[in-house]
């Protein structure tokens, strides 16, 4: 499941926890996303990662994702926060030429989320 993270006015952040499905991406991050777009000239997005890669529940659940994000062309910052050895997340988001993408680990979570804020 994705939950929303209350956090400042200039960017959206979000948790995965659990299993993960496609649907979780299209009814929570995608609208969310959208609505951000229309009101600001840039979308600072975090994406925390709390679950292992195992319980993402459709082996196309990145590779959606990253289609839907590619309809905004609006993107300032990107961060994903994960330990995971196992999601390379660099190469499907490298469509953001107009915005930094960085990776962090779960303990620089803090630092991640002041980033993203622009701070």
């Amino acid at each position: 499941m994705i939950h929303k993270i209350e956090t400042a006015n200039n960017l959206i952040a979000f948790r995965a926890l659990g299993q993960v499905t496609t649907a979780d991406f299209k009814n929570v991050v995608l609208p969310e996303i959208e609505g951000l777009s229309k009101q600001s000239n840039g979308i600072n997005f975090l994406f925390a990662l709390d679950t292992d890669i195992q319980n993402f529940t459709e082996n196309s659940w990145l590779q959606d994702a990253v289609l839907g994000l590619k309809q905004f062309e609006n993107w300032n910052r990107i961060a994903i926060v994960s330990d995971s050895d196992d999601a390379n997340f660099g190469d499907g988001f490298t469509f953001n030429t107009t915005g930094e993408f960085r990776g962090f680990k779960k303990l620089a979570f803090n630092k991640a989320l002041k980033w993203v804020e622009g701070n």
